[in-house]
């Protein structure tokens, strides 16, 4: 039993640290590139991460540039024409592994026309379904531009440690007493710390962060705020 117990002490360990020191370590060179607080805005104002840059990056370019076991469906909820999403289930961006899910370039028509030549749909969580592409569809989102990217690490961050690797957010904007969103709008990236859940990471355009983003998020603070 404590052998059991200290190998799950260890493994957790070595999932944890990686946030918490200093970068270094004999793999520096392959361990310290496409990790989630590297991002850089190029001339254009487009936002880079993960070796991609939004707006321009396309499918094709992801599984290039981080791997073949890219899947791609169209999600959708109850009512809704759903949104066309590459995803990957476990990725390792450096010592970081998370799921990375990949917001493309859509218009409701292109959406609808897919949902309607689909292969099949099948129900996810609760009442949301995920859509397999027919295979000319398939190869035609190939060439679609990534508009938005979602990371789940797959380890619980606190304020500290985002701070220490994200620096301090320009804005705080809290949504329940367990739910706070950290918004980094000069990078196009909002941090979701959940106190009773996974964390998650969200990067737009700058250009775009405004709109998609901070408003949002200030028309939901309004709308769970008490009444006077």
């Amino acid at each position: 039993m404590k052998a059991a117990l200290s190998v799950i002490a260890l493994v957790l360990l070595a999932l944890i640290l990686p946030f918490f020191l200093p970068s270094g370590g004999p793999d520096k060179a392959n361990m310290e590139q496409n990790l989630p607080w590297q991002i850089s805005v190029d001339e254009q104002g487009r936002s880079q991460v993960f070796g991609l840059t939004l707006g321009s990056s396309t499918l094709a370019d992801v599984r290039q540039h981080l791997g073949q076991e890219l899947e791609v469906a169209i999600i959708a909820a109850p009512d809704e024409v759903g949104s066309l999403e590459g995803y990957y289930a476990q990725l390792p961006l450096g010592f970081i592994l998370g799921r990375l899910i990949l917001t493309l370039e859509q218009d409701p028509d292109k959406i609808n026309a897919m949902r309607e030549r689909a292969l099949k749909a099948e129900h996810m969580e609760s009442t949301t379904k995920k859509i397999t592409l027919h295979p000319e569809d398939l190869a035609r989102a190939e060439q679609t531009p990534v508009q938005a990217i979602s990371l789940i690490p797959s380890v619980n961050l606190d304020e500290a440690t985002l701070i220490q690797r994200f620096g301090q957010p320009a804005e705080k904007i809290q949504l329940s007493e367990t739910l706070t969103h950290y918004l980094y709008p000069a990078k196009g990236l909002d941090i979701v710390l959940d106190t009773k859940g996974k964390e998650l990471l969200q990067y737009v355009q700058p250009r775009e962060f405004e709109s998609r983003i901070r408003a949002p998020l200030l028309a939901r603070q309004k709308e769970a705020a008490p009444a006077k």
